[in-house]
């Protein structure tokens, strides 16, 4: 047999029209006669003190107390505006009458053939020990009722267009100096003929509830009767229009002109907005990322804003210091000259191989921080001569008299 819905106001022997004062009192009269410390091993007095407890809990809480005469049961988590709704009968009949007898509405769920007695007390089955109902149902009962009365009807209504993404690769001098970049987009655009409504106007059966405005779910052993999502309980649907098919907008590849900032880094994400697929309903379009891909230099490495650059010198211009022409991201004075370009850079004396000297602001201009600038690092690299002649080679020799440390000498003294 299918358990009844209680009726919390017989429990407690109130009628529905009983004041939050009398409720209190008829519980507590209750409460003394069938409290289990009264009736020790009196398992008909528990049952019933667990009954009155649980209808107090729901009637002396005003909120609960309304959602239950609206709905004719009480869960924790009945949404209480859809719990008004419903009241109101705005899911539709195929349910049992409340016992309020608020204008005959209806609960929009047909429990014909389910057992609750699984369910009640916390969702503990039969012959377990219970401890007094708080909220009327248990948790199994109340996970099936959370989403029912949680999701609400779902109009189409103004959506807003997805964003779009692209990778973009940019050649290694429109990253350090600025420039255009271009590129070929496919995205979503309003369609011209419906304008983004999806329809043309005039309506048909729904065919998904056909023409009821309702449609039936299953939950287990449950069967619910819910205003359908598709018609939102109209039982009719605007056709669709042909040329998008409905959806209020169509595909369309259209070129990108753009422009790239001076000092743009590999992986910044430039922003375009609105550039994105187009939104339906009068819904906003999304917007369209742009992954920068920068491109290498055979010559120039960066480094966040810094450019790393190697510089081979000479033994004597090593030794005994100089002035060299090294190369930089400059645009050179010569307009012939169509690379970067040059500026002297002293080389101390002594300066040894892997020795790194850094030219200040001659760097990348930084995006980000108007006006600032990153750094040149040269790195020296010493080229040995190939000596073939031997004068050449009597000089070095010489030299290696004059200077006989063992450049290895620090290295063999750690081993």
């Amino acid at each position: 047999m299918a358990t009844q819905t209680k009726d919390y106001y017989s429990t407690l022997g109130v009628k529905k029209t009983a004041s939050a004062d009398d409720i209190r009192k008829a519980f507590r009269k209750l409460a003394r006669k069938y409290h289990p410390d009264v009736n020790p091993n009196d398992k008909k007095a528990e049952e019933k003190f667990k009954e009155i407890s649980e209808a107090n809990d729901v009637l002396s809480d005003e909120k609960k107390r309304k959602i239950y005469d609206q709905l004719g049961f009480y869960s924790d988590n009945i949404d209480p505006a859809a719990a008004e709704a419903a009241a109101r009968g705005g899911y539709g009949g195929g349910g049992r009458q409340q016992p309020g007898g608020r204008g005959g509405q209806e609960v929009p769920f047909d429990f014909g053939g389910f057992d609750f007695s699984d369910f009640q007390a916390g969702g503990r089955g039969r012959g377990a020990p219970q401890e007094p109902a708080s909220g009327g149902f248990g948790g199994s009962f109340r996970d099936i009722f959370g989403g029912m009365f949680s999701g609400g009807n779902k109009s189409r209504g103004p959506r807003a267009g997805t964003d779009l993404e692209y990778q973009v690769s940019v050649d290694f001098w429109s990253a350090v100096r600025g420039g255009v970049a271009r590129l070929e987009i496919q995205r979503q655009e309003t369609c011209p003929s419906c304008k983004g409504k999806s329809t043309t106007g005039g309506s048909s059966e729904c065919p998904e509830c056909h023409g009821t405005g309702q449609v039936t779910q299953m939950g287990g052993r449950m069967k619910f009767n819910i205003q359908c999502p598709r018609c939102n309980g109209t039982g009719k649907v605007q056709n669709g229009c042909p040329a998008c098919d409905g959806e209020g907008v169509v595909a369309k590849r259209e070129p990108l002109e753009f422009r790239i900032k001076a000092g743009t880094r590999d992986g910044q994400r430039i922003r375009l907005a609105g550039k994105g697929n187009a939104g339906t309903d009068g819904g906003a379009a999304g917007d369209l990322y742009l992954i920068i891909k920068v491109g290498t230099h055979p010559v120039f490495t960066r480094v966040g804003d810094d450019i790393h650059v190697t510089v081979p010198i000479t033994v004597a211009e090593a030794a005994l210091g100089a002035k060299i022409e090294v190369p930089t991201i400059d645009t050179h004075s010569d307009a012939n000259h169509a690379g970067g370009g040059r500026t002297q850079l002293k080389i101390p004396p002594g300066t040894q191989a892997g020795q790194r000297l850094r030219l200040r602001e001659k760097g990348v201009p930084s995006a980000s921080r108007e006006g600032m600038r990153g750094d040149e690092i040269v790195e020296v690299k010493i080229v040995v001569p190939k000596v073939q002649d031997e004068r050449s080679k009597e000089i070095l020799r010489e030299l290696a008299k004059l200077n006989p440390e063992d450049p290895r000498a620090d290295l063999l003294a750690e081993v």
